[in-house]
């Protein structure tokens, strides 16, 4: 019957979600990686545990992932959507000052630890093209495990943590040419330089270069046209077409969907919506990540493990031995202090999710013996399971705040939006001249308007202006909240501006507010919020107009200043408020004279 419900259908869905509803919190509340919660109901709720015992008590197949492949499918999209967020928080400035970890460190790393793990192999008897898709697999470390720890542990802007994800940007470029490779070999081509090996990248030289004119001509004005149309619905679809159209546009031309999403993450980084992009995506995200690791524990092959403890616990530790080796030894040469490259070393010790596409490959092709695979394979995953704690380790052995060492050495303005800026809500009229005024003195702002239109003025002016819903509590940390000097509200929407300061107050007990009220009542509804002052529109342009008429009638300019000055103190002491910040200036000037 049409638009019968099928419950089976929809178990697979309903076990994530309970999953995550309990892994999540329990977690958090053990202070441990939820990470750690996912790869091990992975293991249990997989086909390698409860799935062997469901065979014998029938009610476990309840509690048991039915379609494991097809749950992996979708699981490839967290990795997608974590390197689009990534694109996202970085800048061409950040991005270049990288490029010698990125090209040097990087490059030196994959070649390496390829050549290490393939030679290995070689001399267990593999034969060479087995060889090298072994040490091709291996040498890519977890970019969908690693950056969310470094993020957790706020080290990804220490030396260590910016020295990982350069390796783990150059891994991910690594990816296109391996499995070209691979295809060619598994062809069994005598010309490994033939015209067909460089005709094979045009491809994906092609879609690069078609994300990046889509990126810098099209992105912008499709989102601006949707911000305009004031619709959340279709702005959360755009900014999902735009993270699964770049991931599919690079995967169909050869390279990772992960890759093509970061490149659409730093196109969007340099416009105004970088920041509502990023809010709007961060709950897909996380869930997507934890279906991920959830994955890869049902991927890990229990009774293989049981069958072959020895060699796959061998093969695992002599990964991360290795890895570690030869990790230390190239940061230490690229000028890391010890503790920072024994941190980026064991980060990047394990193996990663590329190793099962490359090796899954490999035996598709016929490069490696399907047992030879699989055992390698569960040996990645177990070194995949240790990354968390390998992680704690180098965290302890790098100590838990950057420290002045660790600090980036590139000129301050290799990272524009570190410095703390006071944070201007509404470009508007009163929102321009907060801004004027404040550059006057020298003192760098940001605003945040809801109006693309207001938004794209204040670009062309050269401000820096981002588009999103300053009511948000997350879009308010990404705008600097957190080092945010002050926080100026100057929209002419009363319930707006009280939610704002609520907001505001409540992330920053000691922040300085200043907002725009509609009148005295107004005020008083802001300062019981937790303003710290409060500028109502009627009783200032009454103020402003009763000092236009007395200095042109011929009061002298000191004693109307004054009396203003005074009268605005009145005002606020019937709001029982301290003294407004003219007339402390007023009292100050007194004593000085």
């Amino acid at each position: 019957m049409a638009g019968e419900v099928q419950p089976g259908a929809y178990k697979d869905v309903v076990l994530f979600l309970a999953t995550a509803g309990v892994v999540v919190p329990l977690f958090r509340q053990w202070r441990i990686s939820p990470i750690l919660g996912f790869l091990g109901a992975g293991v249990l709720l997989g086909p390698y545990g409860l799935g062997q015992l469901a065979r014998e008590i029938s009610w476990l197949d309840a509690f048991t992932i039915a379609n494991p492949d097809e749950l992996a499918q979708l699981a490839e999209f967290g990795v997608v959507f974590l390197l689009f967020a990534i694109g996202l928080e970085l800048s061409w400035e950040r991005l270049r000052s990288l490029r010698r970890y990125v090209f040097g460190l990087g490059a030196l790393q994959v070649a390496l630890c390829l050549s290490a793990t393939a030679g290995v192999a070689y001399l267990t008897g593999q034969a060479p093209a087995a060889a090298i898709a072994l040490g091709a697999a291996l040498a890519l470390s977890s970019t969908a495990i690693v950056m969310p720890i470094l993020t957790e542990q706020k080290r990804q802007h220490a030396v260590a943590g910016r020295a990982t994800f350069s390796v783990l940007l150059f891994q991910d470029l690594a990816v296109a040419p391996i499995l070209v490779t691979l295809t060619l070999m598994g062809d069994r081509t005598d010309q490994p330089l033939s015209p067909a090996l460089l005709l094979s990248f045009l491809p994906a030289i092609l879609g690069v270069a078609f994300l990046f004119l889509f990126g810098r001509f099209l992105m912008r004005p499709m989102l601006r046209s949707v911000a305009r149309a004031k619709s959340e619905e279709l702005f959360v679809a755009a900014c999902l077409l735009v993270v699964v159209g770049a991931g599919l546009v690079s995967a169909i031309t050869g390279l990772s969907m992960a890759l093509g999403a970061f490149i659409a993450g730093l196109l969007l980084a340099e416009t105004e919506f970088r920041h509502e992009v990023e809010v709007r995506v961060e709950p897909f995200k996380g869930l997507l990540l934890g279906l991920f690791f959830l994955s890869v524990g049902i991927g890990l092959n229990v009774p293989l493990l049981l069958d072959r403890p020895l060699v796959i616990l061998g093969s695992a530790l002599g990964l991360l031995a290795m890895n570690t080796a030869i990790i230390f030894g190239l940061a230490r040469a690229f000028g890391l202090k010890t503790k920072s490259a024994i941190e980026a070393a064991l980060l990047l010790a394990g193996a990663g999710e590329f190793a099962f596409v490359i090796l899954g490959q490999a035996m598709t092709e016929g490069l490696v013996r399907r047992d030879v695979g699989q055992t390698v394979l569960v040996a990645a995953t177990l070194s995949m399971f240790s990354i968390p704690f390998l992680a704690q380790l180098g965290l302890r052995l790098g100590g838990r705040r950057v420290t002045p060492a660790e600090q980036p050495t590139e000129k301050p303005d290799a990272a524009p939006d570190a410095a703390p800026k006071v944070l201007v809500v509404g470009y508007g009229r009163v929102g321009r001249l907060v801004g004027d005024m404040l550059r006057r003195h020298d003192l760098p702002w940001v605003g945040a308007e809801l109006d693309p239109r207001l938004v794209d003025q204040g670009r062309r002016a050269g401000e820096t202006i981002y588009f999103g819903d300053a009511a948000r509590a997350d879009f308010l940390l990404r705008c600097g909240l957190a080092d945010a000097p002050a926080l100026v509200v100057t929209m002419d929407d009363p319930e707006g501006v009280e939610t704002i300061v609520a907001v505001a107050r409540e992330l920053r007990p000691d922040l300085t507010i200043v907002a725009r009220a509609r009148d005295a009542r107004h005020a008083q509804r802001l300062y019981d919020l937790g303003a710290t002052d409060a500028v109502p529109e009627t009783v200032e342009a009454s103020l402003q107009l009763s000092e236009a008429v007395l200095v042109e009638i011929g009061v002298p300019m000191g004693l109307v200043i004054a009396s203003i000055h005074e009268r605005r103190d009145e005002f606020r002491k019937a709001l029982n408020r301290p003294e407004s910040l003219g007339g402390r200036a007023r009292r100050f000037r007194e004593r000085q004279g």
